[in-house]
């Protein structure tokens, strides 16, 4: 008899924007990722999605796809600050979200410096006299990541045919110790140099210092990454719980880029079609243990403000979702859900604070309304519960409602 618990993250699927999204993301309020997709694509259908209780949790029903009698449903709203899906699979994974404080990083760049001289590493000042940003160990920048939210986020970057990302990741979490952003995002690649990172250099706002991540080389080839969020410890989620347990853990997609999963399997992978075909293959091997996948494409579609790519998507996953619950038994457990929301039709190719669905499969489970979940952690924590294992730090459980 199996015993597996699948996690599907349709990334950036929300359903409609959360109570607070006026006062804490102003614009927010009006989002509704489903709502944008179903106004451009009325005859949207989702046979699997629609059994499974999508409509039920939205809350209404559209031209082609009805309330499922028998659904197993809910929705959740984000305990994480913003909309975030970095924020948003720590907090699936039963952490309790830490707020982050936005920071320019040259106004810390010294204080970081000594720590890192603290350490034992060597630092030198880069910048433009006014604004500065660090060169540790000759090789790994530390500055203002100016690819996103500006403020958010520390990237220390390194070319890896000089500096091993081992070595790379130890300077990086000295950083952590120290800033207060929501990530610093250690990464490389091989095949540039130094230089090449240094040429990247880039000024925002007249604040904030960085080097333009595309413009390092970094992605051309051998590329490394791993974010290490603010507040988060890998010892109380799910994964580190289970693997720790004597259980598997297989993340697939972007998931694996970004949660941390030490003894466990790990495959970043992009296409959603493909993603969920790993997926697939991975239940048909699997007798007992814990599956999440992240679909990133559906997320990519709404950065691009693309609702006709975005009905794809979700038309592709559908397809793959069906063959999921065909493969999965009595005692087997599948949540589909989001991180956060990405409304196509906002007018900004942000990420939108909405409440997520969370549809669920479990057995001769039927016709149960988990209602509105306060914390996207009440899905770790019913992975934690469905093992019996030791709760992750945040969440409550769900599985007496389901079972």
């Amino acid at each position: 008899m199996s015993k597996r618990f699948v996690v599907i993250v349709l990334d950036g699927f929300g359903m409609q924007a959360m109570k607070d999204a006026k006062e804490t993301r102003p614009g927010d309020e009006v989002s509704s990722t489903l709502g944008s997709i179903l106004h451009d694509f009325p005859d949207l259908k989702l046979p699997n999605l629609e059994r499974l209780g999508l409509m039920n949790a939205f809350g209404k029903e559209s031209k082609c796809m009805k309330f499922s009698k028998d659904a197993v449903f809910g929705k959740s709203e984000l305990m994480h600050f913003g909309a975030d899906t970095f924020m948003g699979h720590q907090e699936i994974m039963g952490s309790l979200p830490k707020k982050p404080i936005p920071q320019c990083f040259s106004n810390h760049a010294e204080e970081v410096a000594n720590h890192l001289i603290k350490h034992g590493h060597k630092v030198e000042y880069k910048g433009n006299g006014k604004l500065k940003y660090l060169l540790v160990d000759d090789y790994c920048t530390v500055a203002d990541n100016i690819d996103s939210d500006l403020g958010m986020a520390v990237n220390c970057t390194a070319p890896l045919d000089f500096m091993s990302f081992e070595n790379e990741l130890k300077i990086g979490r000295l950083v952590r110790e120290i800033v207060t952003t929501n990530r610093v995002i250690v990464f490389g690649g091989t095949g540039n140099t130094v230089e090449d990172i240094l040429k990247a250099e880039e000024v925002r706002e007249n604040k904030y210092i960085g080097l333009l991540a595309a413009r390092t080389k970094s992605y051309d080839q051998g590329y490394q990454c791993l974010h290490l969020g603010y507040g988060v410890d890998a010892s109380v989620q799910a994964p580190t719980i289970l693997t720790n347990a004597g259980y598997r853990v297989s993340l697939f997609g972007k998931v694996a880029d970004i949660v941390h999963n030490e003894g466990g399997k790990s495959v970043s992978w992009v296409d959603t079609a493909e993603v969920l075909d790993l997926t697939i293959q991975e239940i048909e091997s699997m007798k007992e243990g814990f599956i999440c996948t992240n679909v990133q494409e559906t997320d990519l579609a709404g950065h691009s403000q693309d609702s006709k790519r975005y009905k794809e998507l979700l038309e592709i996953a559908d397809g793959k979702i069906g063959k999921i619950c065909s493969l999965l038994g009595k005692e087997d457990i599948l949540v589909v859900m989001a991180d956060h929301g990405n409304d196509p039709n906002i007018g900004h190719n942000k990420h939108t604070r909405e409440n997520v669905p969370l549809l669920v499969q479990a057995g001769d489970a039927h016709c149960i309304n988990l209602g509105l979940r306060k914390t996207l952690s009440d899905v770790g924590a019913t992975v934690c519960d469905y093992f019996g294992v030791n709760t992750p730090q945040n969440g409550t459980s769900f599985l007496e409602e389901i079972k």
